[in-house]
């Protein structure tokens, strides 16, 4: 990492990682010099994959490019921020679901570590209505063509066999 790089950290719990996930990542990726992938650990939660199959899965789908990493964190996404070298935090939005949750996140953030801005990149309108909890939902009636128009095709055969869910004939 050069000296004056900007580097930025994108935030989440990524269970499972979507095509709107990687959209975000795609962008965020062009806008600076190194994009840190920071896979949460949220103990309120009740993850379909845990933290290190995140991290893995995640790894499959960027493994081309080069000016990104994935690391899991614990803890305030801000302090991670930080911890990385960072003063900038990507966060992806969704019209309408998004934008009051990520607003009260973006004012306490502000209160934990002014020097941390926040970025916001809406999904792009294909990726709009896609979320975790619809891919969770979906898996079992869909097929892996189907599938694919939600999430990386690479992390499909992981969401089958976590969801116990032969594709439909």
């Amino acid at each position: 990492m050069s000296t004056g790089s900007r580097i930025a950290v994108y935030t989440g719990s990524f269970d499972p990682v979507t095509l709107g996930h990687l959209n975000v990542i795609e962008r965020a990726a062009g806008l600076f010099d190194e994009l840190v992938i920071g896979v949460g650990i949220n103990t309120e939660k009740r993850p379909l994959f845990d933290p290190q199959e995140r991290v893995q899965l995640l790894q499959s789908v960027v493994q081309g490019m080069s000016n990104v990493r994935v690391e899991m964190f614990d803890g305030l996404a801000v302090q991670f921020v930080r911890q990385c070298g960072a003063r900038v935090m990507v966060r992806g939005v969704r019209p309408l679901t998004d934008i009051a949750g990520e607003f009260t996140m973006l004012m306490a953030n502000r209160q934990l570590d002014s020097s941390v801005e926040t970025v916001f990149l809406m999904a792009d309108e294909h990726y709009a209505h896609v979320s975790s909890t619809l891919i969770k939902q979906i898996v079992p009636l869909s097929n892996d063509d189907m599938l694919a128009r939600f999430v990386p095709a690479v992390i499909i055969p992981a969401l089958r066999q976590k969801l116990a869910s032969p594709p439909p004939q």
